[in-house]
């Protein structure tokens, strides 16, 4: 694997990442979202496929603190722990009976406090997103800086 395909693998990650926090900002803001179109684990989004699998050689960059890939995925964590509070909010529906599975389930009608809530765990996941952001940058930059042979050398 050559500096520039891991460098592309990494920037699609990235792109991934600012995709999925746009679809919660679309679901805040009202855009029916399909419930599976935003994952709520952090082993299932696109980002999260790509840290745990190749993003793992970067453990290995000389000039790379294996703090920065801890504190990626601590923010990766938390960032969708938050998504998992607004997640209940816009998806956990009681139980139907008979005639809701019958006539199917209509969407969930929120509160004005659900809305709120939900608008306010959205603005802590925009911080930790730009937390993460921040990180993911600076792994990019050292990714950069890094000699194509070094790279050779760690696969």
């Amino acid at each position: 694997m050559e500096k520039e395909h891991i460098l592309g693998h990494l920037r699609a990650a990235k792109a991934a990442h600012i995709k999925w926090v746009q679809k919660a900002k679309l679901l805040i803001n009202g855009v029916d979202i399909q419930e599976d179109s935003i994952p709520v684990d952090s082993t299932e989004c696109k980002f999260g496929k790509w840290f745990y699998s190749d993003g793992q050689i970067l453990n290995s960059l000389s000039n790379n603190p294996m703090e920065c890939m801890i504190k990626i995925e601590k923010l990766h964590f938390q960032l969708h722990d938050i998504y998992l509070k607004i997640f209940t909010i816009y998806f956990n529906k009681p139980k139907g009976g008979f005639f809701s599975k019958l006539f199917g389930n209509k969407k969930k009608i929120l509160t004005d406090q659900e809305i709120i809530d939900a608008k306010g765990y959205y603005d802590d996941l925009e911080q930790v997103s730009k937390e993460l952001l921040d990180e993911i940058n600076r792994l990019e930059r050292r990714l950069v800086a890094v000699s194509e042979e070094v790279i050779k050398d760690l696969l």
